[in-house]
């Protein structure tokens, strides 16, 4: 018998009735973007190493002095401010982004509209009937299935109560693409993934 495997649910933004939309978070709970310590970590070490670099060549040049010290931890800090990941926390019907500089805040249970702004760099925004704008990276949403299910799960709770008309093309193709990127961790954790390459290869 092979193993059962555990995943947390998604569910789709068209309502769908399968086992995955009747798992719901408890009301008090919390969830939040996983990867946000390990990405600050790499911004601090980035410019670190930024700033260490720029001392070296002025001690190497005998220009080390404390006014371009001051500089180049100027500069280092502006850089860190750029690179700092926002922090992405969400609960029963809000979803707050933090950053260094502010903090924003949403209620997605009553979400009015959703859209992307960029491309190379995709940026997701939302807006709630209310006025309330936040601005996060997509990616936050696909890397943390638990996030992505607590937000869907509010997104029908605004479009049953009329907030949201119908769920927004940016939502329905993030939708599609996390319940693809579950779809192949399965296959991978359970081993079809190999199993079909051996096949193939025969």
């Amino acid at each position: 018998m092979g193993r059962r495997i555990h995943r947390p649910g998604i569910g789709r933004l068209d309502g769908g009735t399968g086992a995955a939309h009747e798992r719901t978070l408890p009301q008090e709970s919390q969830v939040w973007d996983h990867h946000w310590a390990r990405d600050l970590r790499s911004a601090i070490a980035c410019t670190s190493t930024f700033l260490g670099l720029l001392l070296l060549v002025d001690a190497a040049a005998g220009t080390f002095t404390p006014a371009r010290v001051a500089l180049w931890s100027g500069l280092a800090l502006l850089l860190f401010l750029v690179l700092f990941p926002p922090r992405v926390t969400a609960g029963e019907g809000w979803l707050v982004v933090r950053t260094p500089l502010r903090t924003r805040r949403v209620r997605t249970d009553r979400l009015a509209s959703a859209h992307t702004l960029g491309s190379a760099s995709r940026r997701l925004v939302l807006r709630d009937s209310l006025g309330g704008r936040a601005e996060l990276d997509p990616q936050a949403l696909v890397a943390n299935p638990q996030l992505w299910h607590r937000v869907g799960t509010d997104i029908r709770v605004a479009a049953t109560q009329g907030h949201l008309r119908q769920p927004p093309a940016a939502l329905s193709e993030l939708s599609e693409q996390i319940d693809r990127e579950m779809a192949w961790a399965v296959f991978e954790i359970s081993g079809l993934t190999g199993g079909s390459d051996e096949s193939s290869a025969r």
